[in-house]
């Protein structure tokens, strides 16, 4: 009887002798069944802080303090380990924007052991009690652009779809309404807006605040200076998105509906990694513009390095104090 692979062409028979052995003989794959494709490998496995900053500016006062720096590279993300006031921890960068900050997080938990997350960096002020230079430690975050754009209805009239009306708890700004977001963990699935940072970790801030001594906040920097002296505020709410904001409705808007001191555009991105992972986390954020609420153009430009420089000093600070 003759072999019905012969009565094809040779890239056929090629094809269907390959998935004939395949079925029939159990021929040897390439990619052992046991071993998935894009496998993380870890590249440390000390205990480690992980140490978090948005973009360079914030990571250059950090880094030159690193005692015995090693450096890994992974998906294109530079880590250092090391130590850092005492402490060994993972330096780097989340990139800017709450996906970044999300993908690079859960990175730095795949490729190293991590026990804590700390995020360093400047934000916006919304809070009109706090000014420029101040760093805030807040007690949660949450993503507040997480909205439904509403239907307008008639002019200046929205409406929400009936199904998601016992989501929006909290005044919109405009069409927007702002919304929890769907986060799994090992608890199950959930819906939240806030997700708290460590009560252990926010206690030591805390102390730092209510120490006699305090942090030493910078009040110039190089030829800039500040008209009050900054100071540290731990407590209270911090909210996240992915609009830089420079618009003084909005920043009203964000204080009165959030009660919030700061924005930014990635803590509460890793805050939600952190509470996937079950992993505690905290965020120090100093103030380098007042998110529109200021008189001319946004102060960030000004004022960056003073407040990424209080924002690590403050972060300093907290892992000298750290237990």
């Amino acid at each position: 009887m003759s072999n019905p692979l012969h009565r094809l062409t040779r890239p056929l028979r090629l094809l269907a002798a390959l998935a004939f052995c395949a079925v029939v003989a159990g021929c040897a794959t390439s990619t052992p069944a046991s071993t998935p494709v894009g496998k993380s490998v870890q590249l440390d496995g000390t205990p480690r802080i992980a140490v978090i900053s948005a973009f360079a500016p914030e990571l250059t006062v950090l880094l030159p303090q690193v005692q015995n720096p090693v450096k890994h590279r992974a998906n294109g993300v530079e880590f250092t380990t090391g130590t850092l006031s005492g402490k060994p921890v993972v330096v780097f960068l989340s990139g800017i924007s709450m996906t970044n900050a999300a993908m690079n997080t859960q990175l730095a938990l795949d490729r190293f052991n991590v026990s804590h997350i700390v995020f360093s960096g400047i934000a916006g002020g919304v809070n009109p009690g706090l000014n420029i230079g101040d760093v805030t430690v807040p007690a949660q975050w949450g993503q507040y652009m997480e909205w439904l754009m509403a239907r307008e209805d008639k002019p200046g009239q929205y409406s929400a779809p009936a199904w998601m009306k016992s989501e929006l708890t909290m005044p919109a700004f405009g069409m927007m309404h702002p919304r929890p977001v769907e986060v799994r963990s090992a608890a199950g699935s959930a819906k939240k807006f806030w997700f708290a940072a460590d009560p252990q970790m926010l206690a030591v801030a805390r102390g730092l605040q209510n120490s006699a001594t305090g942090v030493a906040l910078e009040h110039c920097h190089a030829s800039t200076c500040l008209k009050q002296v900054p100071k540290l505020v731990v407590g209270g709410n911090g909210v996240s998105g992915q609009a830089f904001v420079d618009n003084r409705a909005f920043r009203e808007y964000a204080f009165k509906t959030f009660e919030a001191n700061v924005l930014d555009m990635e803590t509460a991105a890793t805050a939600m990694v952190a509470y996937s992972n079950g992993v505690p986390y905290i965020a120090f954020r100093s103030l380098s513009d007042l998110a529109g609420g200021g008189e001319g153009e946004n102060e960030m430009g000004t004022f960056m390095g003073i407040a990424a420089a209080n924002s690590a000093r403050v972060l300093q600070a907290f892992l000298t104090a750290w237990r």
